[in-house]
């Protein structure tokens, strides 16, 4: 069976491609739109957090000879403490600041991360082997279904809505929300919010360290793999809505399909079309297809 003249089997195997990297797309803009709504600041670090997070992952496994499973709480968790840091020696003097004043510091920040990592492994790739448990694939008669892509998007879903449910619909979520809305009323009842405002960044920046886990199996595991996806990133929270939660989720998966269909059917566009979409989105939704227009 063939769709426009190509085999199905290419079609699906090109879909489940475009599905993996959505689900990386989601979980990077999500942290992204997290940071912004939440803290009103561009964070152009993210792609570093996301990197930091794969090669803390590889130098587990070589150094350590830790197990992905045990990387995958791990990493994360130390990305985490370096977030704090990072907020609390720089992030926090910028909140009343213009947002270009954070985004060159993000900036920065990325690339003294990256400049330190390239000299100690270059940016040949390193490789990461997925877990025992997850390796193969599983043939479902249209198509050969490799393990570990379907649990990069099953995982990838999991944290993604449950991340969506604590800051939407749980007290925790609304805390923060009126926390960044408006500090000194929420300070008035107690609540200490220069702590909530750092974790927030720390768990920010820790989804895209869950991402770089994720990644380092599929991806070459480089100082410079976020840099390749952080472009992206951007325009995909800039298409679903500046600091809108669900929308990075959904805009995130589903440009990973359309950028993976694209390279089927028109492979020459399949570079430029999330950003076309962005231009387009632009044009008619400045506020993005899920954002709130102020």
């Amino acid at each position: 069976m063939e769709i426009f003249g190509i085999p199905l089997a290419g079609v699906l195997s090109q879909l489940l491609i475009g599905l993996v990297n959505g689900s990386f797309y989601a979980m990077l803009s999500l942290g992204l739109a997290v940071i912004f709504g939440l803290l009103n600041v561009v964070n152009f670090a993210h792609g570093a957090m996301f990197m930091l997070g794969a090669m803390f992952a590889w130098m587990g496994g070589q150094y350590l000879g830790l197990s992905y499973w045990v990387m995958l709480f791990l990493s994360p968790l130390v990305v985490f403490a370096i977030g704090i840091v990072i907020e609390k020696l720089f992030l926090k003097h910028l909140y009343k600041l213009d947002h270009l004043y954070g985004l060159l510091l993000t900036f920065g920040i990325t690339l003294v991360v990256e400049g330190l990592l390239r000299t100690q492994y270059g940016v040949s790739g390193l490789s990461y082997s997925p877990p025992e448990l997850l390796r193969g694939s599983t043939d479902l008669g249209f198509m050969v279904l490799p393990n570990y892509r379907a649990w990069v998007v099953f995982a990838s879903l999991i944290v993604c809505l449950g991340t969506w449910f604590v800051i939407e619909k749980t007290k925790l979520g609304a805390l923060l929300r009126a926390g960044t809305e408006n500090p000194k009323l929420v300070e008035a009842f107690g609540i200490n919010v220069p702590l909530m405002v750092t974790l927030t960044y720390g768990l920010g920046v820790a989804l895209a360290a869950v991402a770089g886990v994720l990644a380092a199996p599929v991806l070459q595991v480089s100082p410079l793999m976020g840099s390749n996806l952080i472009i992206v990133v951007f325009a995909v929270v800039v298409i679903g809505g500046m600091g809108s939660i669900l929308g990075s989720i959904v805009t995130g998966l589903a440009l990973g399909v359309i950028e993976g269909m694209t390279k089927v059917f028109y492979p020459e566009a399949s570079t430029t079309v999330v950003f076309v979409i962005m231009v387009l989105v632009l044009m008619f939704r400045p506020a993005g297809l899920f954002g709130k227009e102020k």
